[in-house]
């Protein structure tokens, strides 16, 4: 299975790269995100207040993938 992952603001930076495509036998988007803490930077993926979306669309860890998805990773948005 292939899948693209894009990263946005610190996330983006913390890990140096804008996206990735990874392969491997991913069920959710959680084991898109374990397999990437190992990386430089990602562990800013451990976060508690993690974003994620499946093809735009935002959803839990557990969101379920097929072949070709896009996955994001971001962080929560706080404003005053």
């Amino acid at each position: 299975m292939k899948i693209v992952v894009k990263f946005f603001a610190r996330y983006r930076e913390a890990l140096g790269v804008e996206e990735l495509s990874v392969e491997g036998d991913f069920a959710s988007v959680d084991a898109v995100r374990r397999f990437l803490l190992p990386r430089e930077g990602a562990q800013v993926l451990a976060e508690q207040n993690l974003m994620c979306a499946r093809n735009e669309d935002l959803c839990a860890l557990d969101e379920p993938l097929t072949d070709g998805d896009e996955v994001a990773f971001f962080p929560t948005v706080t404003g005053g």
